[in-house]
Protein backbone atom coordinates (compact mmCIF):
# COMPACT_ATOMS: atom_id res chain seq x y z
CA UNK A 1 0.00 0.00 0.00
CA UNK A 2 1.09 3.49 -0.57
CA UNK A 3 1.02 6.12 1.58
CA UNK A 4 -1.43 8.40 1.22
CA UNK A 5 -1.90 11.45 -0.60
CA UNK A 6 -2.38 13.45 2.24
CA UNK A 7 1.75 13.11 2.79
CA UNK A 8 2.16 14.31 -0.54
CA UNK A 9 4.05 11.28 -1.57
CA UNK A 10 3.70 7.63 -2.80
CA UNK A 11 6.83 6.62 -1.17
CA UNK A 12 6.37 2.91 0.12
CA UNK A 13 6.60 2.37 3.79
CA UNK A 14 9.67 0.09 3.60
CA UNK A 15 11.42 3.01 1.30
CA UNK A 16 11.00 5.50 4.38
CA UNK A 17 12.81 2.53 6.78
CA UNK A 18 15.96 2.42 4.45
CA UNK A 19 15.92 6.36 3.97
CA UNK A 20 15.90 6.98 7.84
CA UNK A 21 18.42 4.14 8.92
CA UNK A 22 20.36 5.76 5.79
CA UNK A 23 19.86 9.26 7.22
CA UNK A 24 20.21 7.52 10.78
CA UNK A 25 16.83 9.66 11.80
CA UNK A 26 13.65 7.86 13.24
CA UNK A 27 11.04 6.81 10.62
CA UNK A 28 8.21 8.94 12.41
CA UNK A 29 10.56 12.67 11.72
CA UNK A 30 11.23 12.28 8.62
CA UNK A 31 7.82 11.00 7.26
CA UNK A 32 6.40 14.01 8.79
CA UNK A 33 9.10 15.90 6.60
CA UNK A 34 7.70 14.01 3.79
CA UNK A 35 4.05 15.31 4.44
CA UNK A 36 4.92 18.33 5.12
CA UNK A 37 6.62 18.57 1.90
CA UNK A 38 9.67 19.82 3.32
CA UNK A 39 11.48 16.23 2.52
CA UNK A 40 11.41 13.95 -0.88
CA UNK A 41 12.86 10.56 -0.94
CA UNK A 42 13.45 10.22 -4.86
CA UNK A 43 12.33 6.39 -5.57
CA UNK A 44 10.48 5.28 -9.11
CA UNK A 45 9.29 1.65 -8.36
CA UNK A 46 11.10 0.27 -11.03
CA UNK A 47 14.22 1.28 -10.05
CA UNK A 48 15.09 -2.04 -8.64
CA UNK A 49 18.47 -1.94 -7.16
CA UNK A 50 18.17 1.51 -5.21
CA UNK A 51 19.38 2.32 -1.73
CA UNK A 52 17.28 5.39 -1.04
CA UNK A 53 17.74 8.94 0.01
CA UNK A 54 16.23 11.50 1.77
CA UNK A 55 16.69 15.13 0.08
CA UNK A 56 15.46 17.91 2.69
CA UNK A 57 17.04 21.06 4.79
CA UNK A 58 16.41 19.42 8.13
CA UNK A 59 18.36 16.31 7.24
CA UNK A 60 22.26 16.03 6.21
CA UNK A 61 23.10 17.55 2.65
CA UNK A 62 23.06 15.85 -0.47
CA UNK A 63 25.21 15.91 -3.37
CA UNK A 64 24.57 15.30 -6.74
CA UNK A 65 26.73 14.50 -9.53
CA UNK A 66 25.87 15.18 -13.51
CA UNK A 67 27.08 12.44 -16.35
CA UNK A 68 26.05 11.73 -19.56
CA UNK A 69 27.95 11.65 -22.98
CA UNK A 70 27.81 14.11 -25.72
CA UNK A 71 27.24 13.77 -29.47
CA UNK A 72 31.31 13.97 -29.69
CA UNK A 73 31.93 11.20 -27.01
CA UNK A 74 29.03 8.63 -26.32
CA UNK A 75 30.59 5.96 -24.97
CA UNK A 76 28.21 3.61 -23.00
CA UNK A 77 30.95 1.69 -21.39
CA UNK A 78 32.85 5.59 -20.01
CA UNK A 79 29.11 6.00 -18.85
CA UNK A 80 28.94 3.12 -16.83
CA UNK A 81 32.46 3.33 -15.15
CA UNK A 82 31.56 6.72 -13.94
CA UNK A 83 28.27 5.53 -12.35
CA UNK A 84 30.69 2.96 -10.40
CA UNK A 85 33.01 5.26 -9.33
CA UNK A 86 31.05 8.32 -8.20
CA UNK A 87 29.01 6.16 -6.09
CA UNK A 88 32.19 5.03 -4.52
CA UNK A 89 33.09 8.23 -3.96
CA UNK A 90 29.95 9.17 -1.73
CA UNK A 91 27.59 10.74 -4.61
CA UNK A 92 24.31 10.73 -3.30
CA UNK A 93 22.62 11.03 -6.84
CA UNK A 94 23.19 11.02 -10.44
CA UNK A 95 21.69 12.52 -13.33
CA UNK A 96 22.43 11.34 -16.34
CA UNK A 97 22.14 14.26 -19.10
CA UNK A 98 23.38 11.89 -22.05
CA UNK A 99 22.75 13.67 -25.48
CA UNK A 100 24.83 11.68 -27.76
CA UNK A 101 24.34 7.88 -28.50
CA UNK A 102 21.82 5.27 -27.65
CA UNK A 103 20.14 7.39 -25.02
CA UNK A 104 17.95 4.56 -24.31
CA UNK A 105 20.52 2.03 -24.04
CA UNK A 106 22.53 4.35 -21.76
CA UNK A 107 19.91 5.34 -19.52
CA UNK A 108 18.61 1.68 -19.08
CA UNK A 109 22.83 0.46 -18.22
CA UNK A 110 22.79 3.42 -16.28
CA UNK A 111 19.91 2.95 -14.03
CA UNK A 112 20.87 -0.89 -13.56
CA UNK A 113 24.19 -0.24 -12.61
CA UNK A 114 23.29 2.62 -10.04
CA UNK A 115 22.02 1.68 -6.51
CA UNK A 116 21.72 5.94 -5.88
CA UNK A 117 18.55 7.57 -7.32
CA UNK A 118 18.98 8.69 -11.05
CA UNK A 119 17.49 11.37 -12.47
CA UNK A 120 17.32 13.18 -16.19
CA UNK A 121 16.25 16.12 -18.01
CA UNK A 122 13.46 14.33 -20.65
CA UNK A 123 13.83 17.40 -23.04
CA UNK A 124 17.26 16.15 -24.15
CA UNK A 125 15.94 12.88 -25.75
CA UNK A 126 12.57 14.69 -26.93
CA UNK A 127 15.13 16.90 -28.78
CA UNK A 128 17.28 14.18 -30.17
CA UNK A 129 13.93 12.69 -31.76
CA UNK A 130 13.61 15.36 -34.08
CA UNK A 131 15.63 17.83 -36.07
CA UNK A 132 14.36 21.30 -35.11
CA UNK A 133 12.85 22.18 -31.46
CA UNK A 134 9.57 23.69 -33.97
CA UNK A 135 8.97 19.78 -34.48
CA UNK A 136 8.34 19.03 -30.79
CA UNK A 137 5.13 18.70 -29.58
CA UNK A 138 3.43 18.14 -26.68
CA UNK A 139 2.43 14.27 -27.43
CA UNK A 140 6.04 13.77 -27.97
CA UNK A 141 7.14 14.81 -24.69
CA UNK A 142 4.50 13.23 -22.53
CA UNK A 143 5.75 9.86 -24.57
CA UNK A 144 9.43 10.50 -23.29
CA UNK A 145 8.60 11.11 -20.29
CA UNK A 146 6.26 8.28 -19.47
CA UNK A 147 8.86 5.85 -21.40
CA UNK A 148 11.70 6.95 -18.67
CA UNK A 149 9.26 6.76 -15.81
CA UNK A 150 8.32 3.50 -16.89
CA UNK A 151 12.51 2.66 -16.90
CA UNK A 152 12.53 3.31 -13.73
CA UNK A 153 14.01 6.96 -13.32
CA UNK A 154 13.64 8.48 -10.08
CA UNK A 155 13.37 12.24 -10.80
CA UNK A 156 13.34 14.36 -13.78
CA UNK A 157 14.28 18.27 -14.41
CA UNK A 158 11.33 20.02 -16.41
CA UNK A 159 11.64 23.50 -17.21
CA UNK A 160 7.59 24.40 -16.59
CA UNK A 161 8.03 27.68 -14.52
CA UNK A 162 8.92 29.40 -18.25
CA UNK A 163 6.73 31.56 -19.94
CA UNK A 164 6.08 33.41 -22.97
CA UNK A 165 5.24 36.46 -20.35
CA UNK A 166 8.90 35.98 -19.28
CA UNK A 167 10.83 36.12 -22.50
CA UNK A 168 11.02 40.11 -22.75
CA UNK A 169 13.27 39.90 -19.83
CA UNK A 170 15.79 37.97 -21.29
CA UNK A 171 16.64 41.04 -23.64
CA UNK A 172 18.07 43.08 -20.62
CA UNK A 173 20.81 40.28 -19.21
CA UNK A 174 24.50 39.63 -20.77
CA UNK A 175 24.42 36.05 -20.47
CA UNK A 176 20.75 35.31 -22.00
CA UNK A 177 19.60 32.02 -20.79
CA UNK A 178 22.18 29.71 -20.06
CA UNK A 179 19.88 26.57 -19.22
CA UNK A 180 19.65 23.96 -22.04
CA UNK A 181 16.40 22.70 -21.03
CA UNK A 182 15.43 26.34 -20.77
CA UNK A 183 16.80 27.88 -24.23
CA UNK A 184 15.51 25.12 -26.05
CA UNK A 185 11.83 25.58 -24.16
CA UNK A 186 11.92 29.20 -25.11
CA UNK A 187 12.80 28.73 -28.55
CA UNK A 188 9.63 26.69 -28.99
CA UNK A 189 7.34 29.17 -27.56
CA UNK A 190 8.82 31.97 -29.84
CA UNK A 191 8.85 29.78 -32.78
CA UNK A 192 5.36 28.23 -32.24
CA UNK A 193 3.46 31.45 -31.13
CA UNK A 194 2.43 29.16 -27.94
CA UNK A 195 2.85 28.78 -24.09
CA UNK A 196 5.06 26.53 -22.39
CA UNK A 197 3.81 23.06 -23.50
CA UNK A 198 5.28 21.78 -19.87
CA UNK A 199 3.13 23.88 -18.20
CA UNK A 200 0.03 23.73 -20.37
CA UNK A 201 0.67 19.60 -20.12
CA UNK A 202 1.47 20.06 -16.09
CA UNK A 203 -1.09 18.11 -15.10
CA UNK A 204 -0.50 15.21 -17.59
CA UNK A 205 3.29 14.97 -16.27
CA UNK A 206 1.95 15.22 -13.09
CA UNK A 207 -0.44 11.66 -13.63
CA UNK A 208 2.27 10.26 -15.30
CA UNK A 209 4.70 10.94 -12.57
CA UNK A 210 2.21 9.60 -9.88
CA UNK A 211 1.83 6.55 -11.21
CA UNK A 212 5.50 5.60 -11.28
CA UNK A 213 6.57 7.48 -7.97
CA UNK A 214 8.98 9.91 -9.91
CA UNK A 215 9.87 12.91 -8.19
CA UNK A 216 9.46 16.14 -9.81
CA UNK A 217 12.90 19.05 -9.91
CA UNK A 218 11.33 22.01 -11.39
CA UNK A 219 13.90 23.33 -13.17
CA UNK A 220 14.84 26.87 -12.90
CA UNK A 221 15.56 27.97 -17.10
CA UNK A 222 16.22 31.30 -16.39
CA UNK A 223 18.90 31.03 -13.64
CA UNK A 224 21.57 33.29 -13.88
CA UNK A 225 24.60 32.54 -16.06
CA UNK A 226 26.60 35.62 -15.28
CA UNK A 227 27.04 37.43 -11.53
CA UNK A 228 25.31 40.71 -13.55
CA UNK A 229 22.22 38.65 -14.39
CA UNK A 230 21.67 37.66 -10.70
CA UNK A 231 18.82 38.37 -8.58
CA UNK A 232 16.71 39.91 -11.60
CA UNK A 233 13.02 39.94 -12.84
CA UNK A 234 13.51 37.13 -14.94
CA UNK A 235 14.89 34.82 -12.54
CA UNK A 236 12.25 35.57 -9.78
CA UNK A 237 9.11 35.55 -12.44
CA UNK A 238 9.70 32.31 -13.00
CA UNK A 239 10.47 31.13 -9.51
CA UNK A 240 6.90 32.76 -8.50
CA UNK A 241 5.43 30.71 -11.22
CA UNK A 242 7.54 27.19 -9.58
CA UNK A 243 5.91 28.41 -6.25
CA UNK A 244 2.63 28.04 -7.89
CA UNK A 245 3.43 24.23 -9.45
CA UNK A 246 4.71 23.19 -6.11
CA UNK A 247 1.40 23.54 -5.13
CA UNK A 248 -0.50 21.54 -7.91
CA UNK A 249 2.52 18.84 -7.00
CA UNK A 250 1.26 18.09 -3.60
CA UNK A 251 -2.08 18.38 -4.63
CA UNK A 252 -1.88 15.50 -7.11
CA UNK A 253 0.48 13.25 -4.89
CA UNK A 254 3.78 13.74 -6.24
CA UNK A 255 7.18 15.05 -4.87
CA UNK A 256 8.96 17.73 -5.86
CA UNK A 257 11.68 19.96 -5.13
CA UNK A 258 13.11 23.27 -7.04
CA UNK A 259 15.65 24.25 -8.82
CA UNK A 260 18.10 27.34 -7.93
CA UNK A 261 20.81 29.91 -9.15
CA UNK A 262 23.23 29.43 -10.89
CA UNK A 263 25.96 32.72 -10.60
CA UNK A 264 25.26 34.56 -7.63
CA UNK A 265 27.87 37.05 -5.62
CA UNK A 266 28.54 35.91 -2.16
CA UNK A 267 26.08 38.71 -0.75
CA UNK A 268 23.17 37.51 -2.40
CA UNK A 269 23.14 33.63 -2.05
CA UNK A 270 21.30 33.87 1.34
CA UNK A 271 19.12 36.01 0.20
CA UNK A 272 18.40 34.04 -2.77
CA UNK A 273 18.17 30.56 -1.07
CA UNK A 274 15.94 32.12 1.84
CA UNK A 275 13.45 33.75 -1.23
CA UNK A 276 13.11 30.39 -3.20
CA UNK A 277 12.26 28.30 -0.21
CA UNK A 278 9.84 30.79 0.90
CA UNK A 279 8.13 31.13 -2.61
CA UNK A 280 7.95 27.39 -3.06
CA UNK A 281 6.80 26.76 0.33
CA UNK A 282 9.47 24.86 1.98
CA UNK A 283 9.96 22.02 -0.64
CA UNK A 284 13.57 21.19 -1.16
CA UNK A 285 16.07 23.34 -2.69
CA UNK A 286 17.99 22.05 -5.45
CA UNK A 287 21.30 24.30 -6.48
CA UNK A 288 23.82 24.02 -8.77
CA UNK A 289 26.89 26.17 -7.47
CA UNK A 290 26.10 28.55 -6.71
CA UNK A 291 29.34 29.96 -8.51
CA UNK A 292 30.37 33.03 -6.64
CA UNK A 293 32.68 34.79 -9.91
CA UNK A 294 32.65 34.46 -13.62
CA UNK A 295 36.38 34.31 -14.03
CA UNK A 296 37.11 30.87 -11.97
CA UNK A 297 38.01 28.85 -15.66
CA UNK A 298 39.53 25.59 -14.41
CA UNK A 299 38.76 26.34 -11.00
CA UNK A 300 34.87 26.14 -11.24
CA UNK A 301 34.86 23.26 -8.74
CA UNK A 302 36.38 25.45 -6.26
CA UNK A 303 34.81 28.32 -7.56
CA UNK A 304 30.92 26.30 -7.39
CA UNK A 305 31.92 24.60 -4.12
CA UNK A 306 32.26 27.85 -1.72
CA UNK A 307 28.74 29.40 -2.96
CA UNK A 308 27.71 25.75 -2.37
CA UNK A 309 28.58 25.99 1.45
CA UNK A 310 27.06 29.02 1.82
CA UNK A 311 23.84 28.01 0.19
CA UNK A 312 23.74 24.73 2.44
CA UNK A 313 23.54 26.84 5.20
CA UNK A 314 21.03 29.57 3.80
CA UNK A 315 18.88 26.06 3.26
CA UNK A 316 19.34 24.74 0.13
CA UNK A 317 18.63 20.80 0.81
CA UNK A 318 20.37 19.07 -2.56
CA UNK A 319 24.09 19.98 -4.24
CA UNK A 320 25.13 19.77 -7.98
CA UNK A 321 28.54 19.41 -7.86
CA UNK A 322 30.24 21.78 -10.80
CA UNK A 323 33.40 19.92 -12.04
CA UNK A 324 36.87 21.77 -13.29
CA UNK A 325 35.90 21.67 -16.90
CA UNK A 326 32.41 23.89 -16.42
CA UNK A 327 32.28 26.19 -19.25
CA UNK A 328 35.48 24.80 -21.21
CA UNK A 329 33.96 21.25 -22.34
CA UNK A 330 32.54 17.54 -21.61
CA UNK A 331 34.23 16.78 -17.98
CA UNK A 332 36.72 13.56 -18.01
CA UNK A 333 36.16 11.19 -14.53
CA UNK A 334 39.05 12.61 -13.01
CA UNK A 335 37.08 16.22 -13.47
CA UNK A 336 33.96 14.71 -12.21
CA UNK A 337 35.99 12.80 -9.20
CA UNK A 338 37.71 16.62 -8.62
CA UNK A 339 34.03 18.23 -8.38
CA UNK A 340 32.71 15.66 -6.40
CA UNK A 341 35.20 15.60 -3.63
CA UNK A 342 34.82 19.67 -3.06
CA UNK A 343 31.41 19.61 -2.75
CA UNK A 344 31.59 16.81 -0.22
CA UNK A 345 33.79 19.20 1.53
CA UNK A 346 30.72 22.02 1.25
CA UNK A 347 28.16 19.11 2.64
CA UNK A 348 30.46 17.92 5.41
CA UNK A 349 31.26 21.04 6.91
CA UNK A 350 27.22 22.14 7.10
CA UNK A 351 26.75 18.12 8.69
CA UNK A 352 29.50 18.92 10.62
CA UNK A 353 28.37 22.17 11.86
CA UNK A 354 24.82 20.67 12.94
CA UNK A 355 25.98 17.91 14.34
CA UNK A 356 23.71 15.93 11.73
CA UNK A 357 24.20 12.26 10.96
CA UNK A 358 27.35 11.79 12.78
CA UNK A 359 28.96 13.93 10.84
CA UNK A 360 30.88 15.51 13.88
CA UNK A 361 32.53 12.02 14.91
CA UNK A 362 34.92 11.57 11.97
CA UNK A 363 36.62 14.92 12.75
CA UNK A 364 36.40 14.11 16.04
CA UNK A 365 38.45 11.24 15.06
CA UNK A 366 40.66 12.58 12.87
CA UNK A 367 41.81 15.17 15.36
CA UNK A 368 42.41 12.48 17.85
CA UNK A 369 44.44 10.18 15.64
CA UNK A 370 46.28 13.28 14.24
CA UNK A 371 47.42 14.30 17.54
CA UNK A 372 48.39 10.60 17.96
CA UNK A 373 50.68 10.47 14.82
CA UNK A 374 48.22 7.39 13.71
CA UNK A 375 48.98 8.34 10.07
CA UNK A 376 47.07 5.57 8.70
CA UNK A 377 43.82 5.77 10.59
CA UNK A 378 44.03 9.76 9.27
CA UNK A 379 44.59 8.74 5.58
CA UNK A 380 41.72 6.15 6.32
CA UNK A 381 39.55 8.72 7.57
CA UNK A 382 40.40 11.43 5.00
CA UNK A 383 37.15 12.60 2.46
CA UNK A 384 39.08 10.99 -0.73
CA UNK A 385 41.48 8.46 1.02
CA UNK A 386 42.98 7.54 -2.37
CA UNK A 387 43.98 11.23 -2.99
CA UNK A 388 44.88 11.49 0.30
CA UNK A 389 47.27 8.54 0.72
CA UNK A 390 48.93 9.48 -2.85
CA UNK A 391 49.89 13.04 -1.32
CA UNK A 392 51.25 11.39 1.80
CA UNK A 393 53.38 8.94 -0.19
CA UNK A 394 54.58 12.19 -2.45
CA UNK A 395 55.65 13.93 0.65
CA UNK A 396 58.11 11.40 1.17
CA UNK A 397 55.92 10.58 4.76
CA UNK A 398 56.24 7.26 6.53
CA UNK A 399 53.41 5.65 8.47
CA UNK A 400 55.59 5.12 11.32
CA UNK A 401 56.84 8.62 11.53
CA UNK A 402 56.43 11.06 14.49
CA UNK A 403 55.93 14.20 12.12
CA UNK A 404 55.31 14.69 8.88
CA UNK A 405 57.48 16.51 6.22
CA UNK A 406 56.31 19.96 6.50
CA UNK A 407 57.73 20.85 9.84
CA UNK A 408 60.10 17.74 10.59
CA UNK A 409 60.97 16.45 13.80
CA UNK A 410 62.57 19.49 15.39
CA UNK A 411 60.22 21.52 13.96
CA UNK A 412 56.99 19.68 15.09
CA UNK A 413 54.11 21.52 17.01
CA UNK A 414 52.61 17.92 18.39
CA UNK A 415 55.95 17.19 19.13
CA UNK A 416 56.32 19.87 21.09
CA UNK A 417 53.19 19.31 22.65
CA UNK A 418 53.44 15.55 23.36
CA UNK A 419 56.65 16.74 25.54
CA UNK A 420 55.14 20.00 27.33
CA UNK A 421 52.55 17.78 28.79
CA UNK A 422 54.71 15.11 29.47
CA UNK A 423 56.82 17.75 31.60
CA UNK A 424 54.02 19.06 33.17
CA UNK A 425 53.10 15.58 34.39
CA UNK A 426 55.98 15.28 36.13
CA UNK A 427 56.38 18.46 37.88
CA UNK A 428 52.85 17.85 39.38
CA UNK A 429 54.36 14.69 41.03
CA UNK A 430 56.88 16.70 42.75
Amino acid sequence: MKQSKNAYCNVLPATIKKAAKNEKCSERFLLKELRVGRAVIPANKNHKNLNPIAIGRNLSTKINVNLGTSPSDSSVNNEINKVKTIVSYGADAIMDLSTGGNLDEIRKRIINSSTVPLGTVPMYEIMSNVNDVSEITPDLILRIIEKQAKQGVDFMTIHAGLLRKHLKFVNKRIAGIVSRGGSLTARWMKLKKKENPFYTHFDDILAICEKYDVTLSLGDGMRPGCIADASDKAQFAELDVLGELVKRCRKAGVQVMVEGPGHIPLNEIEMNIERGVKVCHDAPFYVLGPLITDIALGYDHINAAIGAAIAAKSGAAFLCCVTPQEHLGLPDLNGIKEGLIAFKIAAHGWNVARKLNGAEKKDIEMSKARYKFDWKKQLDLAISPVEAKILFKKSSNKVDNKFCSMCGEKFCAIKSTHALKTKEKKTCKI
